[in-house]
């Protein structure tokens, strides 16, 4: 019996955003076709991955990371190579220095870095904020202003601060902004529709749905983002459109698989393969389930996920 091709397209649609400027600006989003499901529509835009520093520096402990990084040694040598390794769309900064339950950087000290790394690279950028609402609620409208011009993405609008990030980077400043929710379908709606109140336009917003490392507790993970992604499309949910970024790279690299030694677990192998494992697998998890962005950290996870997402999509 021959076979009948029946592909499955939907009328809802995921948003478009652009992030970055000129020649190397990339666009989120788009489809409107289930994830990865290349053989019933071209995507018209593939997911792309991105690599992440922090303010702090590279990871040198890891061997391969510190290679890579190999006599980079300031924060705009740093972002240069990150914007090098291969596979990576953009490069993501995270601004662990600010963490008030940490080393509390003045917010102006963070402004600086930003500003800095933003000059170096040519790529699109995101910022990663401390993980502190109150702190990133008035640190990410500083950096929106200093990067006025940049098109950046800032990461995380939450319930307790999307206000004055949505005015202070959006509207004042004409970056994008990250909605970023709990692992669950009905906060991410909500959070999406307080945003869009604020004056945000669907061009200007994506979502952060919650991430978890493969095998810690990330089947929530993907029923919430599936559920997320099949509301937009089948259902036509506009306030669900919004495409989908996961920064998934700490918590694979905080995993006992990842960060045991060797000599501790010999029959485990090396621990540096084993996060990269790690990263790669919860990656292609998150793109699987309706991710359309994924942060990683590592340059052979970058390599090897975008190497992927190219054959597949």
């Amino acid at each position: 019996m021959a076979f009948t091709k029946n592909p499955q397209t939907f009328t809802g649609k995921v948003a478009e955003v652009v992030i970055g400027t000129g020649d190397s600006a990339v666009t989120i989003g788009g489809e409107n076709v289930f994830p990865l499901y290349s053989f019933d529509a071209e995507f018209k835009n593939p997911p792309i991955v991105g690599i992440d520093i922090s303010d702090k520096g590279p990871d040198r402990n890891i061997p391969g990371i510190a290679t890579f990084f190999e006599g980079a040694e300031s924060l705009a040598e740093i972002a240069k190579r990150a914007s090098e390794a291969e596979g990576a769309s953009f490069v993501s900064f995270s601004l662990d220095s600010a963490d008030p339950n940490g080393d509390n950087e003045p917010i102006e000290d963070s402004v600086v870095k930003a500003k800095e790394v933003a000059d170096a690279v040519t790529k699109p950028l995101v910022i990663q904020g401390t993980g502190n609402g109150e702190k990133d609620g008035q640190l990410l409208g500083k950096i929106a202003e200093a990067l006025e011009g940049k098109n950046v993405l800032l990461m995380s609008a939450l319930e307790d601060n999307y206000k004055g990030i949505a005015v202070g980077a959006v509207l004042a400043y004409g970056q994008k902004i990250a909605a970023e929710s709990a692992v669950d379908i009905n906060l991410a709606k909500q959070l999406n529709v307080m945003i869009s109140q604020q004056g945000v336009k669907p061009q200007s917003l994506v979502q952060n749905v919650g991430t978890a490392a493969a095998g810690y507790g990330f089947e929530y993970v993907a029923s919430a983002t599936e559920r997320i992604r099949g509301a937009a499309l089948s259902q036509n949910d506009d306030m669900l459109q919004a495409p989908i970024i996961t920064p998934l790279a700490k918590d694979a690299w905080g995993v006992k698989e990842a960060i045991v030694s060797e000599e501790d677990f010999p029959e485990w192998g090396p621990a540096e393969e084993r996060g990269i494992s790690m990263e790669i697998s919860t990656a292609v998890a998150c793109l699987a389930a309706g991710s359309n962005v994924v942060i990683l950290k590592h340059p052979e996870s970058v390599k090897t996920v975008a190497a992927l997402i190219g054959e597949l999509v």
